[in-house]
């Protein structure tokens, strides 16, 4: 049996060479003929986060489409997966919004004060020095990005808040199984090669120690230099994520999901992670749910040579589930 997940291999499950600061970026990769991309910001718990809108050019001024978010995983940005995937559904009829969370790719960072709080003037404000936090994974936050990325789309002109989906991949399809339990807003979900969060008493515990020590200021409130992610990018916010756990959600998902896995998936035992999840939700009555295979690929394949076949399979079950859903009359 491969190992549960833990912490080393929750970092290793989707890091992106494109998580730089926005002036390194390579250049955007360029759109197919009839879909356009619009850069916004998103506004999460008082931080700027920037997505990027992806729609139809030919979309008609009153048409209200059906709506994607995409979700990265662990140290992913929107300019890795999603910028290749983004244009997909916007040439079948959707409007996609790619996101990068907040303190990681173009978004703002989350800052922790540092000293003591000042009085706040006539305006409530203050000057402060504070540490700007970056690369730090922490679900819960996470999870309320998407949710604010949801916020941001209810006031979209062309979109039609009844039809609204969530794609996720790897540490993101556990967020996205995560968000449908909890926003009745979404209305169809793709998870592949999921991270459904912590397994195992001994990493939970070591969340709960991470916690105690937050709590008594022993670390920092945001551990920025705490839990590097293997030799990779990134901390874990490890004192976030003892309750953070996408299997049991599962059992509270009540709309269209696929699961899409790699055959040969290295970082994790997909057993427990989304052949799990979707075992759950299949024994559920009237909640249409898919398990699917790629064959001959490990974790990162999804996004090499299993690419387009998770692609078709994406946009064939938001086709089937979201757009020909009935549109909400504008």
């Amino acid at each position: 049996m491969k190992p549960c997940l833990s912490l080393t291999i929750l970092a290793a499950a989707f890091f992106a060479a494109t998580n730089l600061p926005a002036q390194q970026q390579p250049p955007r990769l360029p759109l197919p003929e009839g879909v356009e991309r619009r850069t916004v910001v998103i506004w999460s718990e008082g931080t700027r986060m920037s997505a990027d809108l992806y729609f139809p050019k030919d979309r008609k001024s009153a048409e209200r489409l059906p709506s994607i978010v995409l979700c990265n995983g662990w140290g992913g940005t929107k300019r890795g997966a999603p910028e290749r995937l983004g244009a997909r559904p916007a040439q079948n009829g959707f409007l996609a919004l790619a996101l990068d969370y907040r303190g990681w790719g173009e978004s703002d960072s989350k800052l922790v004060i540092k000293g003591p709080m000042p009085k706040p003037d006539i305006n409530g404000e203050v000057a402060v020095r504070a540490q700007a936090i970056r690369e730090v994974v922490d679900p819960l936050d996470e999870a309320q990005d998407i949710g604010h990325a949801l916020d941001y789309l209810m006031g979209e002109p062309g979109v039609d808040t009844a039809r609204i989906g969530l794609w996720g991949t790897s540490y993101g399809g556990g967020l996205v199984t995560w968000t449908a339990a909890h926003d009745p807003r979404v209305k169809c979900v793709v998870a592949q090669v999921s991270g459904m969060g912590v397994q195992g008493e001994a990493m939970r515990k070591k969340c709960r120690e991470r916690a105690t020590q937050q709590a008594r200021g022993d670390i920092g409130p945001i551990p920025q230099n705490y839990d590097k992610a293997a030799k990779l990018a990134g901390y874990a916010n490890l004192a976030k994520m003892a309750d953070y756990n996408a299997v049991e959600a599962a059992g509270k998902v009540n709309v269209p999901i696929l699961f899409i896995d790699a055959e040969n998936e290295d970082l994790m035992d997909r057993r427990l992670n989304g052949q799990k999840a979707y075992e759950i939700i299949k024994a559920k009555e009237n909640v249409p749910t898919k398990y699917h295979v790629i064959k001959g690929i490990t974790h990162f394949g999804i996004y090499k040579e299993g690419f387009e076949e998770a692609a078709n399979l994406f946009v064939d079950w938001f086709t089937e589930h979201l757009k020909r859903r009935k549109a909400k009359t504008p």
